[in-house]
């Protein structure tokens, strides 16, 4: 499993000593997508890669990606996020966000979602396709008080994705926020000292889960002749969550 610590790949830095970035396009090189018996289980091999994008530190935010959705007339839009967890089994990414931005108010009319995660560095790519579900509220819970407490202010400062008046509106509300928990104004010189007071999770925020319904894992190859893997599966809700079939896998032209 994948799950994102706190202040993981903030910054890009030199690779570790003795490191060195994995190139696949000398064919002769085997990998996890050459051979001719692929790995049964996409989910686990998408965690070993953040994890390995992490540990390298090619990138900043080695964990972040594209998320595309639509809305009632199928307009589709996309933008980024971080993706806070992979749990293979059962099968879905974990990702946090107001309810009520666009893409809160796309999920909820749709339903659906499309992910991308590209590591230029590592000569890889993966492709994420599924149904998406709000994650349990303990969950969420969890997470947001594991936040910065100005992280936690500023989802209450801010209603997501509508419009404001002007940068002085935002700071004003922020400003409200933080008097209304007994907080320090974020970014000002008071609030250096820690501060230990409860700020509640947002009834307006929390997390989603992306289940895999299909997975595509791309390596780069030489002459354009990339390796091109995809997995898919049925799932079939159950409550508040989903039972997935066994995966099949088929090799893609690049």
């Amino acid at each position: 499993m994948y799950r994102a610590g706190a202040g993981a790949a903030s910054r890009i830095s030199n690779l570790p000593d003795g490191a060195r970035i994995p190139y696949h396009g000398d064919m002769s090189t085997p990998h996890e997508l050459s051979g001719p018996n692929p790995p049964a289980d996409p989910l686990a091999l998408l965690a070993r890669w953040i994890a390995e994008a992490g540990t390298l530190r090619v990138q900043p935010n080695p964990n972040a990606m594209v998320l595309a959705t639509c809305d009632a007339d199928g307009r589709p839009s996309a933008r980024v996020v971080l993706c806070k967890d992979v749990t293979s089994e059962p099968g879905y990414l974990t990702f946090y966000t107001n309810y009520q931005s666009r893409k809160g108010r796309e999920l909820q009319a749709r339903g659906r979602a499309a992910a991308v995660f590209h590591w230029d560095a590592l000569h890889r790519q993966a492709r994420i396709e599924g149904p998406v579900v709000k994650a349990p509220s303990h969950e969420s819970d969890a997470y947001f008080a594991s936040r910065p407490w100005p992280s936690r202010i500023g989802a209450w400062a801010s209603a997501q994705s509508q419009v404001t008046d002007s940068r002085a509106a935002l700071e004003r509300s922020l400003a409200a926020a933080a008097v209304r928990f007994g907080a320090p104004l974020p970014g000002s010189p008071e609030a250096e000292g820690l501060f230990t007071g409860t700020i509640p999770r947002p009834p307006h925020w929390g997390g989603y889960r992306l289940w895999a319904e299909a997975i595509e894992l791309w390596v780069e190859g030489a002459a354009r002749l990339h390796d091109r893997l995809l997995w898919t599966r049925r799932l079939s809700p159950s409550g508040e969550t989903f039972h997935g079939e066994p995966w099949s896998v088929r090799r893609l032209q690049p």
